[in-house]
């Protein structure tokens, strides 16, 4: 009787593990893929040197796209935006004396055309007289090319007195005024830039985030493109995975995809992604043959996935687990 119990005990352990084997086989493989949350990073730093006023935000404060985060200063700045703006006002200057003449100067040569043409009309009524005399022999030929002449210095100083009074009236040349117009918009140029460079001293968060990192104290002297705080889209996280490239059978843009993170819940707490993008790594990340045949490189691809709500707590580093189905690999 005992021997029979014990037989009947084996045959159930048989079936029993006979059973999970059929189950197991019929279960399609996975393989746990670990990837990482990651977000957008912003190290903000500023284009000329100058020494930092004033930190508004410490590490972990929350800023908005436009608020300042650092303020600094430089007495050099300051002191060359002042001398080109003292350039352009003279540059202007320099300009509107180029575009106009003083009104006396007009009325000066004004007047010295007016009695030009007063000798020209005496010159001319004395010509004409002496040239009547001299068909009765009254006057000689010398008086008459004297009075010629006369006239003749009288028309030339008329045209003379013309251009004079031209000149005063309509100012310097088409030349000198397009130098003068050039000099302004150099120096105003030169005032942009500047400009640019001491907006650069007050620096502004470009996005809504977290401070992450703030090297900038005040007091402490940076150069160009030191980075001075770093700020964190801890909002708008993703999950990133990378995989050999036989594990991407059958996978597309879009695809739905469940993940676990371990800092946010246990095992059975999933929560819902779709897969953005699907990119190939560089060839240092690639998977080495092992035999000298019958075996080939494997790429890397990193795999993108952006949650489809909103995860409470998500912060970039943490790590994220998937199962993820390797039918590819399934005679391996």
């Amino acid at each position: 009787m005992k021997l029979n119990k014990t037989v009947a005990i084996a045959v159930i352990a048989v079936a029993a593990t006979a059973g999970y084997l059929v189950w197991t086989v019929s279960q399609p493989a996975t393989y746990l893929v670990q990837g990482e949350v990651e977000a957008t990073r912003i190290d903000l730093s500023a284009m000329i040197s100058a020494r930092v006023s004033e930190t508004p935000v410490n590490v972990g404060d929350r800023v908005s796209a436009g608020d300042v985060v650092v303020r600094m200063e430089s007495a050099t700045l300051d002191a060359q935006l002042a001398a080109v703006q003292a350039a352009l006002e003279v540059a202007r200057a320099n300009r509107d004396l180029t575009y106009s003449t003083r009104p006396e100067t007009i009325s000066a040569a004004q007047a010295q055309l007016e009695s030009a043409r007063s000798n020209v009309t005496l010159s001319q009524s004395n010509f004409d007289r002496i040239n009547k005399l001299r068909t009765g022999s009254v006057v000689s030929q010398a008086g008459l090319d004297q009075a010629a002449n006369n006239l003749t210095a009288a028309i030339q100083a008329q045209v003379a007195a013309q251009a004079s009074f031209d000149q005063a009236r309509n100012g310097a040349s088409p030349e000198q005024k397009a130098v003068a117009d050039a000099q302004v918009k150099q120096a105003e140029a030169s005032v942009l830039q500047t400009k640019a460079s001491v907006d650069e001293m007050t620096v502004a968060s470009p996005i809504d985030g977290e401070v992450t990192t703030r090297t900038s104290e005040q007091g402490k002297l940076f150069s160009a493109g030191a980075p001075l705080v770093s700020i964190v889209d801890v909002d708008h996280a993703w999950f990133t995975f990378n995989l050999r490239e036989d594990f991407l059978e059958g996978l597309e843009i879009g695809q739905p995809l469940q993940v676990r993170i371990p800092a946010l819940g246990d095992d059975t707490d999933l929560f819902d992604a779709t897969i953005s993008s699907i990119n190939v790594l560089g060839s240092y990340a690639n998977w080495r043959a092992t035999k000298a045949t019958g075996d080939f490189d494997l790429r890397t691809f990193s795999v993108r996935a952006d949650p489809v709500a909103a995860v409470a707590g998500l912060r970039p580093g943490m790590s994220v687990l998937v199962d993820w189905p390797a039918t590819a690999r399934s005679g391996q």
